[in-house]
């Protein structure tokens, strides 16, 4: 970088990677946010120090952004990038006030999780055949254990052997942040695994038992795989929109809610920091109770 602020960029990038634990993946994505910010400030404005940087210069930004077309999302992430980086400036003594402290972040319209139906999953793991091979075999696991557990997909291909408990009924999931939390299994689950795991045995050799879920050649899955197989198998069930790893998270949460759930427990099972992720799954509820209401009421 040809920035003044590249020791601050550095060493704001190493206290996420180190401190915060944050995946590469989102350091990566901090440091593109950040490199865009300074870029159109040092093309539109000249040279600035941090102190320098004032909560207009902020503002032409983002309407840039606007301009650009840049999705409220995005934008709001953007912000939420600038707000953590002059945060820890602050920490750091480097400015005196953030420039961030006046920006509001836009409003988002506030969109419900995409799942799947519980007659449909029925239908998946009751009606459609994996095919009679290990790569039938793994795919089913892959399906199973996205909607049993809700884990992301960096979760499920970073699962070892070594993280499940068949005596105690449990599976241990590393999240972000490197938390760990258990999963609990139910009976069937727990004989699905047992026979998965004996079916691995057989197959491959010591060397490909460290990761639980691997393909034909022993290896480690990758995430472009898992996406291509739930892609493939809820399009036998469902015509939902999306149709992703992260479709089936939230089929977990809404199934769980939905079947009377606490919400807590349903963070806990997520793996979320806060309740303010999980309630959102409670709008789904809400849904369906409004639908059950228009269906049965004879003054609906």
């Amino acid at each position: 970088m040809t920035h003044p602020q590249t020791t601050a960029f550095d060493s704001f990038l190493e206290y996420l990677k180190f401190e915060k634990r944050y995946s590469p993946h989102t350091v990566r994505s901090y440091q593109i946010d950040l490199i865009f910010f300074f870029d159109y400030l040092q093309m539109n404005f000249g040279e600035l120090s941090l102190s320098e940087i004032k909560p207009t210069f902020i503002r032409s930004w983002l309407a840039h952004q606007k301009e650009q077309d840049a999705s409220a999302k995005t934008i709001n992430r953007r912000i939420s990038t600038l707000k953590s980086f002059f945060k820890y400036q602050l920490r750091q003594e480097k400015v005196e006030v953030s420039p961030m402290i006046t920006i509001v972040s836009p409003r988002q319209s506030k969109r419900l999780p995409v799942y799947v139906e519980q007659k449909d999953i029925a239908l998946l793991f009751n009606h459609i055949e994996f095919p009679d091979n290990w790569e039938g075999c793994m795919n089913k696991m892959i399906m199973s254990l996205l909607y049993c557990s809700g884990m992301r997909l960096s979760e499920l291909i970073a699962l070892k052997e070594s993280h499940v408990d068949l005596v105690k009924g449990s599976l241990k999931i590393l999240g972000k942040g490197n938390k760990e939390r258990l999963i609990p299994l139910s009976n069937e689950m727990k004989g699905l695994l047992a026979l998965y795991v004996e079916e691995k045995h057989r197959h491959f050799d010591s060397a490909a038992q460290e990761y639980l879920l691997i393909n034909e050649k022993g290896k480690k899955l990758y995430p472009k795989y898992v996406q291509m197989v739930v892609k493939k198998y809820l399009s036998l069930i469902t015509t939902v929109s999306k149709k992703s790893p992260h479709v089936l998270r939230h089929t977990f949460a809404t199934h769980l809610m939905n079947n009377g759930a606490e919400l807590n427990a349903v963070k806990e099972l997520l793996g979320h920091s806060s309740l303010a992720a999980t309630q959102v799954y409670t709008h789904n509820t809400i849904e369906k109770l409004k639908d059950i209401h228009k269906k049965a009421h004879p003054k609906a």
